[in-house]
């Protein structure tokens, strides 16, 4: 098995419930771990401004989800981004190596570490 890093980013419509964005967030991990995908890290971003409007709507609720899989699972998660209307633009990228590392710095906190780092020697 080829499995290679991902990382998709997907904005919902802002119209939606948190239950109803909750559980489309969950139908597309589904989607990954019904392809034999895993799942990595998982990240609400909330509801947030668009940089230009997208159907008449200026904010969205963007997700992010990290995963590992073959290269077809793109092909099955993207279709079931077009079909969903509840979605509004979508990017999935395939990560390198430097870039699974920088997520792995992320998460653990290594970049917030030296936000309060700075704090306290203001």
């Amino acid at each position: 098995m080829n499995l290679k890093n991902y990382e998709t980013v997907f904005i919902l419509t802002p119209v939606l419930s948190e239950t109803q964005m909750k559980d489309t967030v969950e139908k597309f991990k589904k989607v990954l771990t019904d392809a034999k995908a895993e799942i990595i890290h998982a990240e609400n971003w909330g509801l947030r401004k668009l940089a230009y409007p997208i159907q008449q709507k200026s904010t969205g609720f963007y997700n992010l989800i990290e995963f590992k899989a073959e290269p077809k699972v793109i092909e099955v998660l993207e279709l079931e981004y077009r079909r969903d209307e509840k979605v509004m633009r979508f990017l999935t990228t395939a990560l390198d190596k430097h870039a699974v590392e920088y997520n792995e710095r992320r998460k653990s906190g290594a970049f917030n570490k030296k936000e309060e780092t700075k704090k306290e020697l203001a």
